[in-house]
């Protein structure tokens, strides 16, 4: 488990300039907005993009949990 989460942290590191870009029309917009305005709406997409992100990830954990358990009662 230690070792996914050690995976995981990194790949988070390597690809921390590739989250905070936007969609094509996202950019034109905040291009426009000026460079305060276009922080903020970034910031707003990261937020509106964490709370499914966290579900998934939720989701994912608990089932990885439960197969676990079964691979072990499987060989117990």
């Amino acid at each position: 488990m230690k070792r996914v989460a050690v995976i995981a942290l990194t790949v988070l590191l390597a690809t921390g300039n590739e989250l905070a870009a936007q969609c094509s029309l996202c950019t034109k917009t905040a291009q426009q907005l000026g460079e305060g305005p276009a922080k903020g709406l970034n910031n707003g997409i990261l937020m509106l993009a964490f709370m499914p992100l966290a579900i998934i990830a939720v989701l994912g954990l608990r089932w990885y949990r439960s197969y676990q358990q079964e691979r072990k009662s499987q060989q117990a």
